[in-house]
């Protein structure tokens, strides 16, 4: 099944879609989730393909775990690029929860690895970000790219960038 983050994530979304029951942190849930705070992404796919993916660029909630309850739910039922996840497709998802470091301002395109690093582009109130190791995303310039479409913010208008890392759990 994969680590306690995966596992985390997989009952909540099961438990929220079948019975629309929001789960409590678990008694089984280890204590670096229950004591540590982090930004947090649940990303879902089925047949290799994203079907949902939600996440906080900081802390939002108490620990790490009610981050990971939080964006499971909202990654499969508020994704607005996909409808909610029905109770029959529950069984075909596969899980990954990616847990962000903090970010450091970056002054160029250059201080980009798309292996290593996610991008955060800021343009006044319109913030993107993009994951780092993306499949299809090889180059820092499609990452950024990426981003900024997320971001609502066209390449020719003034940003700011930060990179972060994360520790990817399957």
């Amino acid at each position: 099944m994969g680590s306690d983050y995966v596992k985390l994530a997989k009952e909540t979304l099961e438990a929220y879609v079948r019975d629309r029951k929001r789960l409590n942190v678990p008694e089984w849930v280890p204590p670096e989730l229950k004591n540590k705070r982090a930004g947090v992404f649940v990303s879902l796919k089925t047949g290799g393909m994203l079907r949902g993916c939600i996440g906080t660029i900081g802390p939002t909630c108490v620990n790490i775990a009610e981050e990971i309850i939080n964006n499971a739910i909202s990654a499969g039922t508020c994704d607005p690029r996909f409808p909610e996840v029905r109770p029959e497709e529950l069984n075909e998802l596969v899980y990954s929860v990616d847990v962000l470091g903090a970010s450091e301002k970056i002054d160029s395109i250059k201080e980009l690895d798309v292996k290593r690093y996610g991008v955060i582009v800021t343009s006044g109130f319109r913030r993107g970000l993009l994951l780092p190791d993306l499949e299809g995303v090889d180059t820092p310039e499609q990452q950024v790219e990426i981003a900024l479409q997320k971001a609502g913010i066209r390449v020719k208008e003034p940003y700011e960038m930060e990179r972060f890392e994360v520790v990817r759990y399957k």
